[in-house]
């Protein structure tokens, strides 16, 4: 009795799936990573030859870019027993084979010390003639939240509405936070707070002197955490009125201040300009004093007027004028005068002896 054919269909079936299994394959299944920057991953490519695959073994490892228009990046090559890996710049000293020996069965890679420009599709190949296989293995790189920084908004009043934020400068979205109170025997926040985990906001409404407290905020992702804390002191409410009243007093104190000071220029500078104008009037006023020649000559000229009306009786009064006290050279030519005159006059009393 013959089979029936659909029995024959399923036998050959089976043979040639058989047959598939011995050709090469490729045996890791992981097929997606997610890591930290600065940290290291492995891409597994393990594979499998069969006694049909004689050709030169090749293991390329390409990067697929997001951009379908462009072509895929070799990264990195094993092939004649020879590794090539000097084909992308932005992975030189950070990219290896994991095995010494690819050709043993296991072609995955190194990638050391992550960087967020890492992430991407990366393709395994494995080639021994006849037999080809592949893989493709998405690669995220995340960053933690780093350089977290914690504020107070609003017045650290008693009965007003305070708000704590939390916010990291670095980090891959999407970022969380958690806020608690530091307080001994319990981490609780008081009743009246407000959480917001996407933007690390924690409003405290009706703010009390016991919210006074180390708050500590904590922001996170996939990949690690990062936290900051804040101090919270609330007191009573500053008595307004009282400084309104003292910045009105300084103010006015400034003003008088400023006028005084004012006042005293001012006068500075008329008594100053007073001074002048008197000094000014004296000197027009005083005459010229008279030079020592003319004192000299209108002393002579009055001994002049005096020895005109002197006889022989009154001489000896006039013999003992002080002349030393008149200049030297005033003197004497008042004394060649002098002489010619008493000649002129010694010779009337002999005028009158004829």
């Amino acid at each position: 009795m013959e089979p029936p054919p659909l029995v024959l269909l399923v036998g050959l079936a089976l043979l040639g799936a058989a047959g598939l299994t011995r050709s090469l394959s490729i045996t890791s299944a992981e097929s997606a990573f997610e890591k930290a920057q600065g940290e290291r991953v492995t891409l597994p490519c393990t594979f499998v030859l069969s006694e049909e695959d004689v050709g030169t073994l090749d293991i390329e490892w390409v990067l697929i870019p997001a951009d379908i228009q462009k072509k895929e990046e070799t990264i990195i090559l094993y092939s004649g027993d020879r590794i090539y890996n000097h084909y992308y710049p932005a992975l030189t000293g950070r990219l290896q084979f994991t095995s010494s020996d690819p050709k043993s069965g296991d072609g995955s890679v190194d990638i050391l010390n992550l960087k967020s420009a890492d992430t991407g599709t990366y393709q395994c190949k494995v080639k021994k003639a006849p037999g080809v296989e592949s893989q493709k293995i998405q690669l995220n790189v995340l960053v933690k939240p780093a350089s977290t920084k914690c504020s107070i908004e609003g017045s650290q009043e008693i009965g007003k509405d305070i708000i704590l934020k939390c916010a990291s400068q670095e980090g891959t979205p999407l970022l969380y936070y958690d806020w608690r109170r530091v307080v001994t025997g319990t981490q609780g926040l008081p009743a009246t707070s407000v959480l917001n985990k996407n933007t690390g906001e924690l409003l405290l409404k009706n703010a009390s002197k016991d919210y006074s407290g180390t708050y500590n905020c904590v922001a996170s992702n996939r990949v690690g955490t990062d936290e900051c804390s804040v101090e919270l002191n609330v007191t009573p409410p500053i008595n307004t009125a009282g400084v309104i009243a003292g910045a009105i007093l300084g103010t006015l104190l400034g003003l008088a201040l400023l006028a005084f000071l004012v006042f005293c220029c001012c006068k500075k500078h008329r008594e100053k300009k007073y001074e002048k104008e008197v000094h000014h009037e004296i000197r027009e006023d005083v005459l010229p004093p008279k030079s020592r020649s003319s004192t000299a000559r209108s002393y002579i000229g009055s001994n002049r007027s005096s020895l005109g009306s002197m006889s022989p009786s009154n001489m000896e009064g006039y013999s003992k004028t002080p002349y030393s006290q008149v200049p030297s050279e005033d003197f004497e030519r008042a004394s060649g005068q002098n002489q010619t005159i008493a000649s002129s006059k010694g010779g009337i009393p002999s005028a009158y002896s004829r």
